[in-house]
């Protein structure tokens, strides 16, 4: 994807995420392959269910600390270079969602080495996990829920503006404010009616039920009302960001994206 060199927001801050990344990506990438090696060739018994009790393997618990760097780090560095198609971030949250959106980038990413890792052991050396599926699963609810969160910051979610254009500027401000009223309301009405369970879940630490176990209904039910909530908080900054714009008369033509237009040109061309 073609990216906009300038900084976004980081400013001098860049450089040392920069390396703080890359330094914990090294110490994480070590550790990863000294666990890989134990288990390979000296019969080690660290293995993925460790990685739910980490607490018990201070390696595990390294790993997992330097992994969380890792992701961290990466996604703030990212979230610092500006995507081809990506407008220039204006509300007061639009920094929040854009590292949570490197985070379900970074996640997708993971989602396939874990998918991969599992044919091969699978169909290659006849070993398959017994974690892949559930991880993958995991991360997959992870990303879905900020995906969404992303989209509303980049104003990507389905609108009809058929009626939209033909109103005038205070009527379609009116109806930005319902919109942002009606998303504050259904996030606080599911709020409400989940927290009870979601806090259930996560203070017994509720597990999936399967021979690895994870923990995916204690940490995705709570995730699910935390970036609702956050949703809510970005929905509020693009009505407050956009009160003051000019208005916009949209277009069939504007949903064509025309740098992927130029992308497939390029492929089909050779």
């Amino acid at each position: 994807m073609t990216v906009q060199a300038e900084s976004v927001w980081l400013g001098s801050a860049r450089e040392p995420v920069r390396l703080v990344m890359w330094a914990s990506m090294f110490g994480a990438g070590a550790l990863v392959l000294w666990l890989i090696l134990g288990v390979v060739f000296f019969g080690s018994d660290v293995g993925m269910k460790q990685f739910l009790l980490p607490g018990e393997k201070p390696v595990v618990l390294l790993t997992l600390i330097l992994l969380s760097i890792v992701l961290l780090s990466a996604s703030v560095y990212l979230s610092d270079i500006r995507g081809a198609i990506e407008p220039e971030p204006s509300g007061f949250f639009d920094i929040v969602s854009l590292v949570c959106a490197r985070v379900s980038m970074i996640a997708t990413a993971g989602i396939v080495f874990v998918m991969f890792f599992e044919v091969v052991s699978r169909y290659v050396f006849e070993k398959p996990t017994l974690w892949a599926n559930e991880l993958s699963l995991w991360i997959a609810g992870f990303v879905f829920l900020l995906s969404g969160l992303y989209a509303m910051q980049q104003r990507s979610h389905i609108r009809i503006y058929i009626i939209y254009d033909l109103l005038p500027r205070w009527l379609q401000k009116l109806s930005d404010v319902i919109s942002v009223l009606l998303i504050w309301t259904f996030a606080f009405l599911l709020i409400w009616g989940g927290y009870n369970e979601a806090v259930a879940k996560f203070f017994r630490w509720e597990t999936f039920g399967t021979a690895w176990d994870p923990p995916i209904p204690a940490t995705i039910k709570p995730a699910i009302l935390l970036v609702v909530l956050l949703v809510a908080i970005q929905a509020l900054s693009n009505l407050i960001a956009d009160w003051n714009k000019a208005p916009e008369v949209h277009l069939p033509v504007d949903d064509l994206d025309e740098h992927e237009i130029e992308l497939i040109r390029k492929n089909i061309e050779g």
